[in-house]
């Protein structure tokens, strides 16, 4: 098995010549995240709990995404050139304010479909897996729908069923308002720790209803999705959210008969 990616807490910052932690930052719910400086300037140091490879397998797409035309945060380097130290890294700060409106989610909406179309053919990050795996599997990345009753497991592979149809590229995985940043016509996508390979679907199930999205389906089905993979990845790392996004889910298929 892989070995998580994390080993020398925030000792590892050393590697980093004079960056110096601030505060803590809001978020990071799985991976803690600082605000840090060097010399005046704000940086952002994370610790991911990824295992190796799956954190390597991010940090490549990055660089990928970026020479594509997405905007994301730029990792700054240890002074011996490494991209992180066992897990601990370091980014540049990106100034911007969270979607305020119809107008910035649909920046946000042409992101992502340029992030869809750039990563087309992209290989599965190591130790997840698809929707559409997941219809017969039970694992991949935070899903354990092994460890969630059968009748949840049931309700979730309906839900995600409707979705299986489109090309399977990158989906960022967590496309809510705190993990968005504008600033003016630029839109940054912050944390892809739960970034995989999918249908591109995904990354739209919350936007809101008036921006338009590339689903070719009812938006209904694709809400149920997106509720349904929370459920289904939160279920052991956050079970209290979970199980409020599973009553979600129950009442929003009541509610449209999805």
């Amino acid at each position: 098995m892989d070995e998580p990616a994390r080993g020398g807490g925030w000792a590892a910052l050393a590697a980093w010549t004079g960056v110096e932690l601030v505060r803590a930052l809001p978020g990071g719910h799985r991976n803690e995240v600082m605000l840090a400086e060097r010399a005046g300037r704000p940086l952002v140091v994370r610790r991911s709990t990824r295992p190796r490879a799956a954190l390597e397998w991010e940090l490549d797409l990055l660089e990928h995404v970026r020479d594509c035309g997405v905007a994301a945060p730029a990792l700054v380097p240890t002074d011996d050139g490494r991209r992180h130290v066992d897990g601990l890294l370091v980014s540049e700060f990106v100034p911007g304010r969270y979607p305020a409106d119809v107008a910035d989610w649909r920046r946000v909406a042409e992101q992502l479909a340029v992030l869809h179309a750039a990563t087309g053919g992209w290989p599965q990050r190591p130790g997840f897996a698809a929707s559409g795996a997941l219809l017969d599997g039970d694992r991949g990345g935070d899903v354990r729908l092994d460890a969630a009753p059968a009748p949840v497991a049931r309700l979730v592979r309906s839900a995600w069923l409707p979705v299986q149809q489109g090309p399977r590229c990158v989906v960022h995985g967590d496309v809510g308002p705190t993990n968005v940043l504008v600033d003016g016509s630029r839109v940054t996508l912050l944390d892809w720790d739960e970034a995989r390979v999918d249908v591109p679907w995904f990354d739209y199930a919350f936007l809101p209803d008036e921006v338009p999205t590339p689903w070719p389906g009812d938006r209904a089905q694709l809400r149920a999705a997106g509720l349904a993979w929370e459920t289904a990845t939160c279920w052991q790392a956050e079970p209290v959210y979970a199980r409020r996004r599973l009553a979600e889910l129950h009442r929003h298929r009541r509610r449209t008969g999805t």
